[in-house]
């Protein structure tokens, strides 16, 4: 059994042509890292990058990160609409070893609790190597509620937000055992796979 926190690395990539050209600042990052530093207790190394909505930039950058820095979890924030520039989802297919669709359909069941534009999203997630990657929304409002999803005037959970899930898979892709702050986001794993916490 570990007697401490193992260290993780987690990607994020923010998909934005006018962020990306200092047209307007980047929100994603900021709000990414300020969410999983609050949520996770694990030292987190933070791999960022700021990119245009280019599927090629995209696809290169995710692998860069996958497998070059050696990310155990990315997360990407942008281009999942319609619109003719969306292409993350694309991106993130090509370059997946495996498909994970619940994580994209848990997003859209929460999102449609806000707004029914929900349904024109088109989030994803894949495994590469032993790494998940998720594409999250563009707003920082938006990930937060994606990431912990809905709860009551109480803070008891009405409905899992999709970080819950994102522990045990990382430890079913052979990935660090991460402790979560469950005042933010609880982690489910089964009975069988749930260590103690560290005492030190």
């Amino acid at each position: 059994m570990n007697n401490k926190f193992e260290n993780i690395t987690i990607g994020i990539l923010s998909i934005s042509d006018r962020a990306s050209k200092g047209i307007y600042k980047d929100e994603g990052v900021p709000a990414l890292k300020d969410w999983l530093a609050s949520a996770i207790e694990n030292p987190i190394n933070f791999v960022p990058q700021l990119i245009a909505d280019e599927k090629n930039v995209i696809q290169t950058s995710l692998v860069e990160l996958v497998d070059n820095n050696k990310c155990n979890l990315v997360l990407t924030t942008g281009g999942t609409g319609p619109s003719f520039r969306d292409v993350t989802p694309e991106a993130t297919i090509a370059i997946g070893d495996k498909e994970m669709p619940g994580f994209g359909e848990q997003m859209r069941q929460i999102s449609l609790n806000f707004v029914p534009t929900a349904i024109l999203s088109r989030q994803v997630a894949v495994i590469r190597n032993k790494c998940l990657i998720i594409n999250l929304p563009g707003q920082p409002k938006s990930i937060k509620q994606t990431l912990e999803g809905l709860k009551d005037e109480h803070g008891k959970v009405i409905v899992s937000g999709i970080f819950a899930a994102v522990p045990y898979c990382i430890d079913l892709i052979q990935g660090p055992y991460l402790f979560t702050n469950d005042a933010v986001c609880k982690a489910f794993r089964p009975k069988t796979a749930t260590r103690e916490r560290p005492t030190e």
